[in-house]
């Protein structure tokens, strides 16, 4: 293969994608505030470095490497680190990052401690620089046990509450610091477009805005407020996967994309815009490819896009092993050297190797054979330093279990148990059947009703989150808080349907539907719990959207008995259950509500917490038929006239932000400050909300835009602003919501963000309005 051949095509790839090359001659503010102290601190230390020491600041390596262990649980900690192998990793290739747990097990915080303390004496000792250690912990502190697990992110997505997610990260930081885990590969700022992607649930959800919000609160939950000084109970973010990861054509994990320039800029690069320019220390890669290009050596997106159009001197980090990919599956490289050269002459400042140390090897024969500029090495050393001191790893490598109390304390127990009570969704609720009086005696059936796996999905306690039912006894399943909230004598169990824990996340047992129908005429109400067992990443892969066949079958069995059946959904992607939903009197989506799930569940069914998720995605009818809110209006036209007649409607089972609620929530009022705007200033919308029913409750207020005429088709609708509120019986509020005129911009065929001169539709609840813009604008610069 011709190396400079290929390194053009990348570049051209790359410049049709986005519009250029880089564009480094602009002067943009730093998207962090240069600190000079660090910086001088990272060109002393960088002046003392040789070329093996600065390789080894750009790799990392998974703990597996370091030791043996064992993957059952044992009192002791299940691995022990190698002195041969720790000689090898860390003095003689001077590996400055490890990540991962070992045998796919949790650790006490003890046991972390103990091995990381160990790491990062044997760094201090070979290079005098500290090691960073990272791990995915996407609900809570992963590979820890007795850590605080929160609702995945889709459901942190439903509450629409950026307080929630931001306290979610602070306490997960607190307990992975705990754990001596000092960066987290979090948050997910891909979206969940499609139905199918088995990543959906580590998403916020369909929409840019929402994710860029609730993005924007993780991250300053992690780091805190200064980026350029990390505190005691912070640690530093990873956004990911840089970007586009959640749009695959066949809906498979880490399969290709096909995203355009408009859609790219407009849609999928601004959660990771705005969480950069919250400070934001760190950004992964996505795994897959964009129109035939591997994202990890796209040098557009990565060097012009990130690094120079935005000023950030973060660090980018590959994922698992995909330097390897880039010549061992998608053939753009002749082999393993050639693959590294492409991906940091791209950007990559550190790979994710994981398992061997050859990358340390080529990559300094590729420097000596100047291939790879030294330049580019002193670039990507200087981010990696920079982000170690910027996380005070100098002045304290690694800390005690003594230092943090407050891990897995009941205040984070309730913080927990309050985001997922605010998660939960209720999507039907036919004659006002819930909530439930203590009294009745229920039937809970179905193979989500007696499993801490599948309330809390994958990255729990393993990578699959099979092992979570052993290390998580302790917390309530859905049925154990049911028994709790009426008493095991109102509590009849017969699953009918049983997941086989030792097969593929999907696999079931033979049903034994006839013993939970048996087990109905015991009861005046059935709660049945169907979904998906925990999975993650590929091995979540699916060809069929809708409910596995045996669930649904004892969906039709249970509501032939007559009894009024409560269909509790416990699943990371909307599976299709509109053969059964015309059957079931309520329908409530848990989503994967973490270890406190079942007991919020139950608060909900009785009516101590009167619900107030609202789907964050659109929920599908039809496997074919699966459409985001954003969609376009041929997409929903109802008749197409003259002879060629043909209808392209929509029909979706739930639409986005839906969710209905104990009490009734009326709007009143809508205003706005100016009815007519120019680019750059802000439209202030207020909007009377009144509770006209008999509970508390709380309702995401909702503010969408839609623009009526553009010169490129518009989306039918966008979220442009929300606000959570709370009201007591009879209470009325004034709701405020700020949407900069800027944000009504869309991105030009020729890639620019334009604002047009016309009409925009504004609707909050039930309420219309127009404004109008007198003075359009096209920006000369990537953003707004």
């Amino acid at each position: 293969m011709k190396i400079g051949k290929l390194v053009t095509g990348l570049c051209v790839a790359g410049a049709m994608l986005a519009g250029g090359c880089g564009n480094s001659s602009r002067k943009v503010e730093p998207a962090i505030k240069t600190d000079k102290a660090i910086e001088a601190h990272v060109e002393k230390l960088l002046a003392k470095m040789t070329l093996d020491e600065k390789i080894g600041q750009m790799t990392q390596i998974t703990l597996d490497v370091l030791g043996k262990g064992q993957s059952r649980f044992e009192s002791f900690m299940p691995f022990e680190l190698e002195p041969a192998m720790v000689d090898t990793i860390v003095n003689q290739y001077k590996v400055g990052s490890i990540l991962n747990t070992a045998t796919n097990t949790p650790f006490s915080v003890q046991a972390w401690e103990n091995v990381v303390e160990q790491l990062q004496q044997a760094a201090l000792k070979a290079t005098g620089i500290p090691l960073i250690y990272g791990v995915d912990e996407i609900h809570g502190a992963t590979y820890t046990i007795g850590a605080t697990m929160f609702p995945q992110q889709v459901a942190m997505g439903a509450t629409f509450n950026p307080n929630l997610v931001r306290r979610g990260a602070q306490i997960a930081a607190y307990e992975a610091k705990a754990s001596n885990h000092a960066w987290s590969f979090s948050p997910v700022l891909d979206m969940g477009r499609d139905a199918r992607w088995p990543r959906q649930w580590e998403t916020y959800g369909e929409d840019t805005y929402l994710t860029s919000v609730l993005g924007k609160a993780c991250v300053e939950g992690f780091q805190g407020v200064d980026p350029n000084h990390i505190g005691k109970d912070n640690i530093a973010a990873c956004l990911k996967h840089y970007m586009g990861y959640g749009a695959p054509f066949s809906g498979k994990d880490r399969t290709p994309s096909y995203i355009n320039n408009q859609d790219m800029r407009e849609r999928h690069f601004e959660p990771f815009l705005q969480a950069i320019k919250t400070g934001a220390l760190s950004v992964m890669v996505n795994s897959g490819v964009n129109n035939g290009l591997p994202v990890h050596v796209n040098k557009e997106l990565l060097t012009g896009w990130l690094k120079e159009d935005l000023n950030w001197d973060g660090v980018i980090v590959t994922d698992w092993a995909d330097i390897n990919n880039l010549w061992s599956r998608d053939k753009i490289a002749a082999d393993r050297k050639e693959a590294i050269m492409l991906a940091i002459n791209a950007g990559i400042d550190m790979s994710m190797v994981p398992y061997e140390w050859s990358y340390c090897t080529y990559l300094k024969e590729l420097v000596q054979e100047k291939k790879v500029s030294i330049s580019r090495i002193d670039d990507a050393v200087r981010r990696v330093l920079r982000m170690k001191i910027r996380m005070g790893l100098f002045e304290r490598p690694c800390w005690k279990t003594g230092e943090y109390p407050e891990f897995g304390a009941s205040g984070h127990s309730a913080a927990a148990l309050g985001a997922a009570q605010e998660a939960i969704t209720l999507l039907k609720n036919s004659d006002n059947i819930l909530p439930l009086k203590k009294s009745a005696r229920i039937l809970v059936a179905g193979p989500n009703a007696n499993s801490m796996r599948t309330l809390n999905g994958g990255w729990t306690l393993s990578w699959q989150g099979e092992k979570t039912d052993r290390f998580a006894e302790e917390y309530n399943t859905i049925l154990e808080a049911l028994q709790h909230k009426v008493g095991k004598n109102n509590v009849v169990y017969e699953p009918g349907v049983t997941y086989n824990h030792a097969g593929q996340y999907w696999q079931e047992n033979a049903p034994q539907i006839s013993k939970a129908v048996s087990a109905a005429r015991e009861a005046d109400y059935i709660i049945l719990c169907l979904g998906e067992n925990s999975y993650c990443e590929t091995p979540g892969n699916l060809d069929d959207l809708y409910l596995s066949e045996n669930q649904q079958e004892l969906a039709k069995a249970l509501a032939a008995t007559g009894k009024p059946v409560i269909l509790v959904l416990n699943e990371g992607r909307p599976r299709v259950i509109s053969k059964i939903e015309p059957l079931m009197k309520a329908v409530v989506q848990a989503y994967l509500p973490g270890s406190y799930g079942g007991d919020a569940l139950a608060d909900i069914l009785y009516g101590d917490v009167n619900p107030s998720g609202k789907l964050p995605y659109t929920y599908p009818k039809y496997p074919n038929g699966t459409i985001t809110y954003d969609h376009k209006p041929c997409e929903q036209l109802d008749k197409m006239e003259g002879a060629y007649s043909y209808d392209a409607a929509a029909s979706v089972q739930w639409p986005f932000g839906f969710g209905l609620s104990y009490t009734r929530f009326e709007y009143s009022g809508l205003a706005v400050d100016k009815a007519t705007f120019k680019a750059n200033e802000k439209l202030t919308f207020t909007v009377k909300v009144k509770n006209t029913g008999k509970v508390a409750g709380k309702v995401a207020v909702m503010l969408f835009s839609s623009d009526e005429l553009a010169s490129l088709t518009p989306d039918v609708r966008r979220l442009r602003a929300f606000e959570k509120v709370e009201l007591i019986p009879g209470e009325e509020r004034s709701v405020r919501l700020v949407v900069n005129a800027d944000d009504l911009a869309f991105v030009g065929s020729n890639g620019k963000w334009t604002l047009e001169e016309g009409y925009f539709t504004i609707q909050v609840g039930n309420l219309i309005s127009r404004v109008q813009c007198t003075q359009g604008k096209i920006w000369t610069t990537p953003n707004r």
